[in-house]
């Protein structure tokens, strides 16, 4: 069963309802995964979602943070939830397609402005959140499984613009990319987006303090598309929906798309 998957962190479903709606009318994906909702559950706007044809959703929700959401045009099974570090935080949900294969949506901890745990305790948190993760992928082994969402860390030299000025700026410091790592061992992924575009600059996310975010494209990869090895070589099609960062009222990441012919 051939299926696209597309996951972009939102920031608030509700107030971007619009884009949501204009991307799943013009680019169809078959699932949607979204990040940073910022709704409890029963606030997210399902019945425009169901006017487009996506009549499934699993979620997890709060008021005003986090928040993670499955859209789907296919019957897709809820297959629980997370809380990594203990955080008290929506920021995982699973879901399993009738092909069986299971989708982990996950919205990881930003971790503050400050690399150093010490001082910020965000950092910390997010540095423990990427440990229990990698705990839970050695414990689970993980099979015909895609892990997609905001991970808010840019692993590769070329996933930032500058890897030099950002070694010491939160989401591409050497420690958090070692923790990342460690997540993908932990779980034999294989990142399908380098799979697919393994050369050259690749953005998803331009910060709304830029005021030309496009001209000064100082973007970074934060938004990841994994799978197990044994579906990884059916995903192919990779793309960054770059287009969306420049929508009306957009949120700061743009959509990432996969296919997988399961």
């Amino acid at each position: 069963m051939p299926f696209t998957l597309a996951t972009w962190n939102i920031n608030s479903v509700r107030l971007r309802e619009p884009i949501v709606c204009k991307l799943l009318a013009e680019e169809g994906p078959d699932v949607l995964c979204l990040q940073e909702c910022k709704s409890p559950v029963d606030k997210i706007p399902m019945e425009q979602f169901r006017e487009l044809g996506y009549h499934h959703m699993i979620a997890r929700g709060q008021k005003g943070y986090n928040g993670v959401a499955i859209l789907s045009k296919l019957p897709i099974e809820d297959m629980g939830d997370q809380d990594f570090a203990s955080l008290g935080h929506a920021r995982h949900v699973a879901g399993r397609l009738e092909n069986g294969v299971t989708i982990h949506n996950f919205y990881v901890p930003a971790g503050g402005d400050v690399p150093d745990r010490d001082v910020n305790e965000k950092f910390g948190q997010k540095l423990d959140y990427l440990t229990e993760m990698r705990d839970w992928f050695h414990a689970e082994a993980p099979e015909k499984a895609i892990l997609v969402g905001d991970l808010n860390i840019a692993p590769r030299e070329d996933d930032v613009w500058n890897h030099k000025q950002l070694l010491k700026i939160v989401s591409h410091t050497p420690i958090e990319v070692e923790h990342l790592t460690d997540v993908m061992d932990a779980g034999k992924w294989v990142d399908i987006t380098r799979q697919d575009i393994p050369e050259g600059l690749l953005y998803s996310w331009w910060s709304y303090r830029a005021k030309d975010w496009d001209t000064a494209d100082k973007g970074r990869r934060l938004d990841h598309v994994w799978a197990t090895p044994d579906i990884s070589n059916a995903g192919h099609g990779s793309r960054v929906l770059r287009a969306a960062r420049g929508w009306e009222k957009p949120s700061d990441h743009a959509p990432v798309f996969a296919s997988f012919d399961v």
